[in-house]
Parts: structure tokens; C-alpha cells; sequence
């Protein structure tokens, strides 16, 4: 068949219709490999660790510490146990006020932090101040600061070491000192280790 303008044009318009489609299948593969790409990254964790203060100078012993009753963060006075009198849906009303629970290794971990808390703020009490200003510098100190949850008021301390919770009460006549998990939803504008007062 002979070559006429005609035809010339149809083939130049196949040929431009072929390059695009090559090229929208590509870009396509491309979009495609990229989606699984991103499909198979590993994910991120969601929340970053705590950051430590009141860390020991030696690690911890290995031995199982003497478990302390858990004390309530806001009065000082160590929780009651699971009581037969309590309704049995006391558990799961009052789970958000519940502390977190420590395994062995946290608790020796908090237990070396308490004691090097329980110095520093003992030094404050022999001195004769155990204001606000006072504790705060006690824990900074120690490095730990407002992003360790640090809250001082009216007697009362808490902080979050990265491992645990230490609070208690610290007055001129006495020092108390406990180490506990933080709250699943801590009283609210106190930091991770002051106990819900409220209600649900």
C-alpha cells in the first residue's frame, strides 16, 4: 500500500499513544513498589521512653527486695488489699486509679532510686527547709526535673525515675517514702504518679 499523509499522521499518533501508556505503566510500578515499601517499613513506637534521673551509681542487687505496701501518693498511707466487703465490680470502677504493677527488677531498680531521693531529702530536713524551692532542688539534684512528672505540694513529692514512681510526704517532723507503678490516669495537672481523686 502506497505511503500517503494520511497514514503517516495515524502512525505518529500511534507511536505517541504507545510512548504515554509505556510511561503511565511505569509510573504506575513506580507508586506501586513505593506503597510496599511503605507497607513493610517496620513500625515506629508509638511513645517514647521516660526519661531517667535518680539513677543508682551501682547497679542494684539481683536479690528480690522485701515487698513495701503501696502507698497512696496523695495522703501517704499504704493501699488496703483486695477486701472481701468491697462489691465485685469494685476492680473495674476503680481501675483507673489503680498503680501499675512492677516486676521484680523495676522494683529493686526504684527501691536504689528511693534511697538516693530518701538522702537528698533528708539533708532539706536537717537543714530546717523542706519548702517547695527546697525539694525541687533536692530532685534537680538528682536530675530529675518537670519531664520526670516532679510534683511538690503542701508536703507532698512524686516522681517518675524512668523506672518507677517515689512520692511520699516530706516534713519537718517526717519523711515518708514509697515506690509504686504510675496511674493509668493520675490526678490531672500532677504528673504520672499522684493517684486519681476523683471519680468516674
Amino acid at each position: 500500500m502506497p505511503f500517503t499523509p494520511h497514514r503517516g499522521a495515524r502512525l505518529r499518533r500511534t507511536a505517541a499513544a504507545a510512548a504515554l501508556l509505556a510511561l503511565t505503566v511505569t509510573a504506575c510500578g513506580t507508586e506501586h513498589a513505593g506503597q510496599q515499601q511503605a507497607q513493610s517499613a517496620p513500625p515506629r513506637p508509638s511513645f517514647a521512653p521516660r526519661p531517667k534521673c535518680a539513677q543508682p551509681t551501682e547497679a542494684p542487687s539481683k536479690q528480690t527486695p522485701t515487698p513495701t505496701p503501696t502507698a497512696d501518693a496523695a495522703t501517704g498511707t499504704p493501699h488496703e488489699g483486695n477486701s472481701d466487703d468491697r462489691p465485685p465490680n469494685y476492680a473495674d470502677n476503680h481501675a483507673y486509679r489503680m498503680a501499675g504493677e512492677l516486676s521484680s527488677d523495676k522494683r529493686a531498680k526504684g527501691e536504689a532510686s528511693a534511697e538516693r531521693i530518701r538522702y537528698e531529702l533528708e539533708k532539706a530536713r536537717k537543714e530546717g527547709d523542706v519548702s517547695e524551692k527546697r525539694i525541687t532542688a533536692a530532685l534537680a539534684h538528682l536530675g530529675c526535673g518537670k519531664e520526670h512528672g516532679v510534683y511538690i505540694w503542701d508536703g507532698l513529692y512524686s516522681v517518675h525515675t524512668g523506672d518507677v514512681c517515689v512520692s511520699g510526704h516530706v516534713t519537718k517532723e517526717e519523711l515518708t517514702i514509697s515506690v509504686h507503678g504510675a496511674y493509668a490516669e493520675p490526678q490531672p495537672g500532677t504528673g504520672p504518679c499522684v493517684e486519681n481523686r476523683g471519680g468516674h
